[in-house]
């Protein structure tokens, strides 16, 4: 269905949805795991808003499903930054949402780590080392598995693995 959504086939995308609602629903839950918790956007919004970025998404070559729900954890991290900013900025500067990173990057509940911080943390990384920043964001937003990252990064889970340990140390100390 992904292959022939990509070739242009709007009712491959219509069949495709029910079939994955559930895992998007999950990568929403892990991505708004360390919001507030009064946070006005909720699992299911999220999912509905990284749909119709999807839907607008025209250039993405879908390799498979791991790449598929990559690209959506992705979708669903830029929704939330956007979304961060744009309360921001009705705020005019009072403060940004914040988030709670997971352990794995060693973050903890006394030290949350503001989303928009995350995202330009992520962004200096990406332009430093673009596989190192994709690592994270699957991890991390996507939830996927060392096998499952290195699948759609074709590369190896051991690559994966010291991409992984380089960029949690790195983003610690920028984030420090």
């Amino acid at each position: 269905m992904l292959l022939a959504w990509r070739n242009g086939d709007a009712q491959a995308l219509e069949q495709l949805m029910p079939l994955v609602q559930r895992e998007l629903h999950r990568i929403a839950d892990r991505c708004l795991r360390g919001e507030r918790a009064a946070h006005t956007l909720q699992a299911t919004a999220l999912v509905n808003e990284a749909y119709i970025r999807l839907v607008d998404v025209r250039r993405v070559q879908w390799q498979d499903r791991a790449h598929f729900f990559a690209m959506s954890a992705r979708l669903m991290r830029r929704v939330l930054v956007d979304y961060a900013r744009a309360r921001l900025y009705q705020k005019r500067g009072a403060g940004a949402k914040r988030i709670t990173l997971v352990e794995e990057l060693g973050g903890s509940d006394e030290q949350p780590q503001d989303v928009i911080a995350l995202n330009d943390a992520l962004d200096v990384l990406r332009r430093l080392e673009e596989r190192k920043a994709q690592v994270v964001e699957f991890r991390i937003f996507g939830g996927l598995s060392v096998d499952e990252t290195a699948h759609v990064l074709g590369v190896s889970p051991e690559t994966v693995m010291r991409d992984w340990k380089f960029a949690k140390a790195w983003l610690a100390r920028e984030l420090g």
